[in-house]
């Protein structure tokens, strides 16, 4: 959510006459995050949140957009797109796909408590379940066929002992793929930082924008690396089974699934690794960019290889 593209007063004046939610008063750079260019936007009826996509394209962005309306009219705390007067939720800006979506009370949480960690865990099960009524597909774009092309992309950049750890984790995980477990419309990233928590409840998941098809097992993973670990990049035990219980409240696991799990938290660390290791070796341009620590997910990735 850092911001690569500036919108200009006048370029957002424009684009509001295409909408009915007010008057133009500023825009407020959100500084978080690492993929799009993200703004409160502030308008005599309210504040909303403006994205500009600096990756994906025009013709993939209805497919998000849509979803989060299907999710948001099915009790999944999440924003709901606002449309302009003719219908179309997506919009071109500053030459690129842009959105509108309502702005969500609540915050992030740096150090998540077990009862925070078991309602994102509910919820993210009862996104799992409401995204059973989309009828919509949308490909992973960040599993094995990526991370097996960054890898070798990123080989000049590494070390022979990361080069080694990540080639070998890549073979395992395509000999051990999740083909057979439940699976469906997933989140695929969310973290601390894409939840906004209203006390120790969940006031919505944000940045749909990586949801795709996947098990809903890697999906859990993915949440649980982030909102369990510790600074030593470890995983808390407590907040862990918190989160786990809170989705098995609403979705329990199957044998299979928890049979995958190890394998999954260890999927889940080579794609964000793999993600995070292009950012720093590649930055995009921009005025707020933040680049996050790679090496989290590599270490975490060694704890699970050692379980």
């Amino acid at each position: 959510m850092s911001v690569y593209t500036s919108v200009s007063d006048d370029e957002m004046r424009q684009l509001l006459t295409h909408y009915a939610i007010g008057e133009f008063q500023s825009l407020q750079g959100i500084a978080q995050g690492i993929t799009n260019s993200n703004y409160f936007l502030h308008t005599t009826s309210g504040t909303y949140v403006l994205t500009v996509f600096e990756a994906l394209q025009a013709h993939e962005l209805p497919f998000f957009l849509k979803l989060k309306q299907n999710l948001s009219e099915n009790g999944v705390a999440c924003p709901a797109p606002i449309a302009q007067i003719n219908g179309q939720f997506d919009a071109q800006l500053a030459g690129k796909p842009a959105c509108i979506v309502s702005k969500l009370s609540g915050r992030d949480t740096a150090s998540p408590t077990t009862a925070q960690c078991h309602s994102t865990g509910a919820m993210l099960a009862k996104m799992h379940l409401a995204g059973t009524t989309f009828p919509e597909k949308m490909d992973n774009p960040r599993h094995a066929d990526w991370w097996t092309t960054s890898a070798a992309k990123l080989a000049p950049y590494l070390d022979s002992q990361d080069l080694d750890l990540l080639n070998k984790e890549i073979e395992f995980l395509a000999q051990n793929p999740d083909h057979h477990l439940p699976s469906g419309i997933i989140h695929a990233d969310l973290f601390k930082d894409n939840v906004l928590l209203d006390g120790e409840q969940v006031a919505g998941f944000i940045d749909f924008y990586y949801a795709c098809q996947g098990s809903f097992v890697y999906d859990l993973a993915i949440a649980v690396n982030d909102w369990a670990r510790l600074a030593n990049n470890k995983l808390d035990t407590q907040l862990k089974q918190a989160f786990m219980d809170g989705y098995q409240s609403v979705r329990p696991l199957t044998a299979d699934e928890l049979t995958y799990l190890n394998t999954a938290h260890r999927a889940a660390c080579v794609r964000f690794w793999v993600s995070r290791l292009l950012d720093f070796h590649f930055p995009a341009a921009g005025e707020l960019t933040f680049i996050k620590d790679p090496n989290v997910f590599r270490d975490l990735l060694q704890t699970f290889q050692a379980a």
